[in-house]
């Protein structure tokens, strides 16, 4: 047996589970049509199946009616959840897996039109800042009805299989009714602690009576709201042992902070630039004053943390979530001896803010996450070896190696500059987004261990591919910044790679033009603020940097708002002409001829990129396929087969932002997908 903390068994009631690493409930929000069908089931049994010891499913999945999801939750409240989380169920303890889900009511935390179109409930009359629902204070009725919906939604569970459930008591109506800033209720549901928590209990005694003592049942609460008037520390602790005291629950999953706002959910799930497992010292806490099996996760994101959480006695269990979003293999490296495989979790958030937005959970740089049926995590070697050609070494480029790599090809990259990141290397020069370079380290060091070729400070043109006799020729030269879009002083302005860079010195008054909505935009003019400059963002939508999202958006607020920093949304810069030393910016309206205009000494333009596809287009006539992708194939997962030009010498693909702007995701998933079955 394996001395490693993390490798060590542990017994949960009657539950004997493998090692002390689990993957806390999360929704991914892959259900259709509420249930957890093929997708959900193939993205939790591939990570059972490399050794996690429990996965929990279905965060927040929905009791009642009136709960309707707005993160495409899964549905408890329906019978035929039961027949879809039983095959989950056995196909995860086929593997050695424990399975448990997370039920809940959304309470306020969801929208009146969403589903049914019921009422949303509280027992208060206060908003969630997040969803904006005005809730209905609940009758006596309503708590009746929701508690019974607990009680069957859990005896579902337990029909289908599952070794346990844990309730949701952070942000969810189990909370609301615990926290004295959403409990307007009188006794016997509200007033003193006691009342507040009754609801709970309630709901725990019910599904004690359906269930009975055996079947496992958790909390996952939050054990201080950070919030004046909230639940604090103290009385979380209070909560701590009151729950263990009731013989109702298993285990404590502990959390700290509030969610209901996008900077509250942030603190709680924490992303990239922000301290690392800021609550597990509490979560410690409160497993030492109650000596109760206690869970918790919150930018766990790696093996070291992991283990230290276990072997400091802070956690029984600890929650690698988001890691397994990254690398759902991470326990079987573990046990082989190779956590220098392991794909980081950079901390992203690409997966929650997509959530957030209504879309389903992907990792920024691993595209099998979630698509596991289509495009599986494993690669397989090649019948025969290829020579494969591949120039650019940004995020597709260094997946594409990476991958061909892995298929057994011969790959050889060139790279103009002198080491590879492509447009990484801009966004990790900011400390804050560091983390970041991890995606191309990651790449690089798998290259390498796989013998690829890397021909650096090497500008390639048609010849230097042509030398490499290739098989395969795939180019992954990105884009260049495009700023030519004012009517006219398109000579006058600097982009925001200028400014990240470090090529252009940031002005005194700027005026940074974002029409492209993402992270360049808002990054430059962090960098820029940050030296005491005034700073304006000005962008014709109807909300700023509308791609980077909310959880991401974050740390960008905390800083500018803290500076001499304005937002102006719904204009859009026109033109610029000189003015003394100084720029006059004139700026129009997509909504009506009206026009504004700004003096500033500095212009910042960010509009994407064009792609640089100069020799792309060079290499094409001479290319088999003349460069032309089965979009059908591409999409299905299945192999590119089009031949155009039977005399040509090799098969030509581009990929990235060498064919169109967009992010690091989508050049990603473009390689994974050429290359795979090359």
């Amino acid at each position: 047996m394996s001395n490693d903390p993390l490798l060590q068994p542990y017994q949960l009631k009657h539950l004997t589970l493998k090692n002390r690493i689990m993957i806390t409930s999360h929704e991914p929000a892959y259900p259709e049509d509420g249930m957890p069908k093929d997708r959900y089931r193939a993205y939790h049994v591939e990570r059972a199946k490399a050794g996690v010891a429990l996965t929990m499913t279905a965060g927040s999945a929905s009791v009642s009616r009136d709960s309707p999801p707005v993160f495409n939750n899964v549905l408890a409240w329906k019978d035929e959840v039961v027949g879809w989380m039983s095959k989950l169920a056995q196909e995860c303890h086929d593997e050695g897996c424990a399975v448990m889900i997370q039920l809940t009511h959304l309470g306020r935390r969801t929208r009146w039109d969403k589903g049914d179109w019921l009422p949303v409930i509280s027992p208060g009359y206060e908003r969630e800042p997040a969803h904006r629902a005005f809730p209905k204070k609940m009758e006596d009725w309503d708590i009746a009805r929701v508690i019974e919906d607990y009680a069957e939604a859990a005896e579902r569970m337990q029909t289908a299989g599952l070794d346990g459930i844990e309730l949701e008591a952070y942000g969810h109506l189990m909370d609301q009714f615990w926290s004295p800033l959403t409990n307007d209720l009188d006794a016997p549901y509200g007033g003193d602690l006691d009342n507040r928590l009754r609801f709970g209990f309630d709901v725990l005694r019910a599904i004690r009576k359906r269930c009975g003592e055996e079947f496992i049942v958790g909390v996952r609460y939050t054990g201080d709201e950070c919030l004046p008037g909230g639940t604090g520390r103290e009385e979380g602790l209070a909560i701590s042992q009151k729950l263990k005291d009731s013989g109702l629950v298993d285990f404590l999953n502990v959390v700290r902070g509030h969610i209901d706002t996008d900077p509250g959910l942030t603190d709680l799930i924490p992303i990239q630039g922000m301290a690392g497992a800021p609550h597990l010292d509490f979560a410690g806490e409160i497993r030492a004053a109650t000596n109760f099996p206690t869970f918790h996760a919150a930018k766990i994101p790696d093996v070291a943390t992991a283990r230290h959480a276990i072997a400091s006695g802070k956690l029984d269990m600890v929650g690698m979530t988001r890691a397994h979003m990254a690398d759902p293999h991470l326990v079987r490296k573990l046990t082989q001896g190779r956590e220098d495989d392991i794909r980081p979790c950079v901390g992203a958030n690409y997966c929650l803010d997509r959530i957030y937005q209504g879309g389903m959970a992907l990792c920024l740089h691993n595209p099998s996450t979630g698509r596991e049926i289509e495009m599986p995590h494993a690669i397989a070697k090649a019948e025969a070896p290829k020579r494969v050609t591949i120039v650019g070494a940004g995020p597709a480029g260094m997946e594409a190696a990476r991958v061909a790599a892995e298929r057994g090809h011969a790959v050889t990259v060139f790279e103009a500059a002198d080491q590879p990141g492509g447009q990484i290397r801009l966004t990790a020069l900011q400390e804050r987004r560091r983390e970041m370079s991890s995606i191309i380290a990651w790449r690089f060091e798998q290259c390498e261990k796989r013998g690829v070729s890397f021909r650096f400070n090497a500008f390639a043109d048609e010849a230097d591919v042509l030398d490499t006799a290739p098989d395969e020729v795939i180019i992954a030269t990105g884009g260049l910044p495009h700023t030519e879009v004012l009517t006219g002083g398109n000579d006058l302005v600097v982009s925001a790679w200028d400014i990240l860079s470090g090529d252009v010195k940031p002005g005194q008054n700027v005026l940074v033009y974002d029409d492209a909505g993402d992270h360049a935009g808002l990054q430059a003019a962090d960098v820029i603020s940050a030296t005491g400059a005034r700073v304006e963002i000005v962008t014709p939508d109807r909300a700023f940097a509308p791609e980077v999202m909310a959880m991401n958006l974050v740390p960008y607020m905390r800083a500018l708002q803290t500076r001499d920093t304005t937002f102006t949304v719904t204009w859009r810069l026109r033109s610029v002409s000189r003015d003394g030393n100084q720029l006059r910016a004139v700026l129009g309206s997509d909504y009506g001829d009206v026009t504004r205009e700004r003096q500033v000494d500095q212009i910042v333009v960010n509009h994407g990129t064009r792609p640089l596809d100069e020799l792309y287009f060079a290499l094409k006539p001479l290319s088999r396929n003349l460069g032309e992708v089965d979009y059908e194939a591409l999409s299905t997962g299945a192999v590119q087969s089009v031949e155009r030009n039977p005399g040509g010498g090799f098969r030509l693909f581009r990929i990235g932002d060498a064919v169109a702007a967009r992010n690091t995701h989508a050049a990603i998933y473009d390689a994974l997908r050429i290359a795979r079955d090359l």
